[in-house]
């Protein structure tokens, strides 16, 4: 991670009148938080094989305060990272809203996958004792897990299948605040004082 970029802390608001949400889940190929997802084989363990009767694919929506890497033409090179807290706005905002079924392929408009619904998701929160599952040890607390079912036979057999995609990526509208350094915030603090 280059610390000279800038960082921004994205926020979601709790109040359902805000537009700021997660609301889809969209099967990539390279997901930006840089975990792929986990294909049961069986009831007993996580492995890489698909089982075509299960249709499951389990992986981590969000990484609570990981940099992702963004680029774009009005705010140049910087990264956003999502926190604990929010991600917990997202994850409950997503439910409340009746978004389980928002499943979409490589984040393309209109490409809703028909057949294919979240019917399982946690935080992990050690404060609670929920942990990350078995493959996931390495996922930090506040991090959002979920298990998408996918009922879509060709779907299934033409990229599932074929490992076309390999993990989640989340799509949504999101508030931002620039994350400060240290340094950063005393400065910020004595700029306070002086102005009184």
């Amino acid at each position: 991670m280059k610390r000279e970029l800038p960082i921004y802390k994205m926020i979601i608001e709790e109040n359902d009148m805000d537009e700021t949400e997660v609301n889809y889940v969209s099967l990539v190929d390279e997901p930006a938080i840089d975990r792929m997802w986990l294909k049961f084989k069986d009831n007993k363990e996580f492995k890489f094989q698909a089982n075509p009767e299960r249709k499951i694919l389990t992986g981590a929506l969000m990484v609570a305060d990981l940099p992702i890497y963004r680029r774009d033409a009005s705010m140049g090179e910087y990264y956003v990272v999502f926190d604990k807290a929010n991600i917990e706005k997202a994850a409950l905002k997503f439910f409340r809203k009746g978004y389980g079924k928002n499943i979409n392929f490589m984040h393309q408009e209109g490409s809703t996958i028909e057949g294919a619904y979240m019917f399982e998701s946690f935080l992990i929160d050690e404060s609670r004792g929920i942990t990350p599952p078995k493959g996931f040890e390495d996922l930090p607390d506040g991090s959002w897990v979920g298990s998408v079912k996918i009922d879509n036979e060709a779907f299934w057999k033409t990229y599932v299948s074929s490992d076309s995609v390999m993990g989640f990526s989340v799509e949504g509208i999101f508030g931002h605040e620039l994350e400060m350094t240290e340094d950063e915030k005393v400065i910020q603090e004595v700029i306070k004082e002086i102005n009184g």
